[in-house]
């Protein structure tokens, strides 16, 4: 099960972009509330969530999710039922994907030490102090973890988890399928 966690101030296209791609390609995806059951995003619109981020069972993790946003990023990194599960995926080697404000809660754990990574560039100083080898690329995947710089790019970091938890093909069907052009 891949889980995309929200927090009130979450970016809406940075998180239901990929929750949409990674459904069409047949994955099982769920959106844990981490500030209650309805979360409203950044600008306003409100998502029903699936579960409560308390109630993610981080070993039945095969993947996780953190858009971005604000302040939906700074209360995905409070949140302690989030880095709980940051820590089990890591440590099971689960993927661990973060868009354009997110990747900072992963930095600030330094846990991108060493790993090619991006961000918005607002937040790619947080990324350079936590030891990440910053990217000019606008989606990166390096080992388990992979990032994004923000909501223009929401779709491409969508297929890029299609790609990494089914396959490059289905990702590329997927791409063509709703007319995606890099």
């Amino acid at each position: 099960m891949v889980v995309v966690f929200l927090a009130d101030g979450f970016e809406e296209v940075e998180a239901l972009a990929p929750v949409d791609l990674m459904r069409r390609a047949g994955l099982t995806v769920k959106l844990a509330g981490v500030t209650g059951m309805e979360v409203t995003g950044s600008h306003g619109i409100a998502v029903k969530a699936d579960l409560a981020a308390e109630d993610v069972d981080p070993e039945s993790l095969e993947a996780m999710m953190l858009p971005g946003g604000l302040p939906g990023t700074h209360n995905l990194e409070a949140s302690p039922a989030v880095q709980a599960c940051i820590d089990r995926c890591v440590e099971r080697g689960a993927l661990v994907s973060a868009i354009c404000a997110a990747p900072s809660i992963l930095a600030h754990k330094g846990l991108l030490k060493g790993k090619k990574a991006t961000a918005f560039p607002s937040f790619q100083k947080d990324l350079e102090e936590g030891g990440a080898l910053l990217s000019e690329a606008y989606v990166v995947r390096d080992g388990q973890f992979l990032t994004g710089r923000g909501m223009g790019v929401a779709t491409q970091f969508g297929l890029a988890l299609v790609e990494a938890l089914v396959s490059r093909e289905k990702a590329q069907e997927l791409r063509a399928g709703i007319q995606w052009q890099d």
